[in-house]
């Protein structure tokens, strides 16, 4: 199972991992390209529910900065937090921004994590997303 998958299961572990999709979406080809293949629409979203009270309820929320802190997020659900795991969590979401390890690099990766668990069906206020 991918990490992003892991993460989700973690917040939402009646869902179906298999059914998670970490990297955005393809861009639907252009209407002028009559030889391009169809593209596939990713599965639509089932609304799960609130992911801040799910993990505001868990043990040891209250001493991390899970809103933040993509370290603090995977500390939180029992996963591998270090750089290695991390590395590999952006290359699923396809995310490349700043300096792995970095303050900047973390902090985007915590971002695109959440609005990918939005993607996937989770509620998140704007600001966990943005």
């Amino acid at each position: 199972m991918s990490i992003f998958g892991k993460i989700f299961s973690k917040i939402f572990p009646s869902a179906n991992a298999a059914e998670v999709t970490a990297a955005p979406a393809p861009a639907p080809a252009p209407a002028s390209a009559p030889s391009a293949p169809a593209a596939v629409a990713p599965p639509p979203s089932i609304p799960l529910g609130d992911v801040t009270p799910i993990l505001d309820a868990m043990p040891g929320a209250s001493a991390l900065n899970w809103r933040t802190s993509i370290v603090d997020l995977l500390k939180l659900l029992g996963l591998d937090s270090s750089l290695a795991a991390r590395k590999e969590l952006a290359s699923e979401i396809l995310y490349s921004d700043g300096e792995p390890g970095s303050a900047e690099w973390n902090i985007g990766l915590h971002k695109q994590v959440m609005s990918r668990i939005a993607a996937n069906g989770g509620t998140l206020p704007a600001e966990l997303r943005d």
